[in-house]
């Protein structure tokens, strides 16, 4: 089983920072996509980045520039670095983190509690 908590989330001005964090525990979290996704009020979940154990990263275009995804392998932890936000990233971030649960394979993905960001304009 792994679990997922984060931390981080808040309110903050446009054009302001923060910084969310996610500390992962479980079997095989090591060699795991690492990642956050976000829903606003009334949307579908959307992808924001993700990163693999290797430190390959992939970033939503909207976020591009702006926001910096990296993991502490040491400490099973990932982190978003949101800076330059503007009111339509306000949303719930969730961390998520994708498994390998076998030798062909197949994956299995975790999520967190989930983090409010509110951006006021």
């Amino acid at each position: 089983q792994v679990r997922l908590v984060e931390s981080g989330g808040g309110l903050v001005q446009a054009g302001g920072s923060l910084r969310l964090s996610c500390e992962a525990s479980g079997r095989l979290i090591s060699s795991a996509v690492l990642g956050w996704f976000r829903q606003a009020a009334g949307k579908q979940r959307e992808l924001v980045a993700r990163v693999t154990s290797a430190g390959t990263t992939h970033y939503a275009d909207s976020v591009k520039g702006r926001i910096t995804i990296s993991r502490d392998n040491a400490k099973n932890t990932v982190y978003l670095q949101m800076n330059s936000l503007k009111p339509e990233d306000t949303a719930v971030y969730y961390c998520y983190a994708q498994v390998v649960t076998n030798i062909e394979g197949a994956t299995r993905d975790f999520w967190g509690q989930g983090t409010q960001v509110t951006v006021s304009s």
